[in-house]
């Protein structure tokens, strides 16, 4: 595990996701009931290319606006966290494998086991999350922000400045690690292949050999 400590949404923090699959992305991996993602060769594909070109390919600029409007209210969101449960958090900017070939980017650590994913959803969104809970979907990036920054939990907080604060909490789920862990070695293995044969066809545009 390596953390490196840029902060998120900045062009460093851009510079470390290019060309390898962050845990915001794993649903196009793995699905949260744990099967692969038909979704996975084109995933793997725009990693790829990525690669080839040195720079991203992330035409879904919401997930940036997401990251800008959490930066605004993370801090306010995590003084009501630390309030109601009587902690402390850290900031974290990046964290990835040891061969840099996979990263999360959590918003919080908690002590040495716990993480916290913060949102600051409109109000509606927030009385849904207090509701029914936080959507299945994302459960890939829950469990593999765990396995990544070597946790044992992660608190899922849902913040309004109108609203009460919603906490879920989610712990390692081993068996789904496992598959997930798996799903992203062949996943790193297709990524490559394909790399590797556009590198072989050679293009001095793109700085590659013959």
């Amino acid at each position: 595990m390596k953390i490196h400590n840029v902060e998120q949404g900045t062009a460093e923090w851009l510079a470390l996701r290019i060309g390898i699959p962050t845990a915001s992305e794993f649903e196009k991996i793995i699905t949260p009931a744990g099967n692969l993602s038909s979704q996975a060769p084109a995933y793997a594909a725009r990693l790829a290319a990525e690669i080839l070109l040195n720079r991203s390919l992330d035409k879904d600029l919401s997930n940036l606006t997401a990251v800008q409007h959490g930066n605004e209210f993370e801090p306010l969101a995590a003084m009501a966290y630390e309030f109601e449960f009587g902690v402390k958090t850290e900031k974290v900017g990046f964290i990835t494998n040891d061969e840099g070939t996979i990263g999360v980017s959590p918003d919080r650590l908690v002590g040495t086991n716990g993480l916290v994913e913060i949102k600051c959803p409109e109000p509606a969104t927030h009385v849904l999350y207090m509701t029914q809970g936080f959507d299945r979907k994302y459960y890939p990036q829950v469990q593999g922000q765990l396995l990544f920054a070597e946790r044992e939990w992660n608190d899922r907080v849902s913040y309004s400045d109108e609203l009460p604060l919603y906490t879920e909490r989610t712990f390692r789920d081993e068996p789904f690690i496992k598959t997930l862990d798996e799903a992203l070695k062949n996943f790193h293995e297709l990524k490559m292949e394909m790399l590797e044969k556009v590198r072989r066809a050679g293009s001095p545009e793109l700085g590659v050999a013959a």
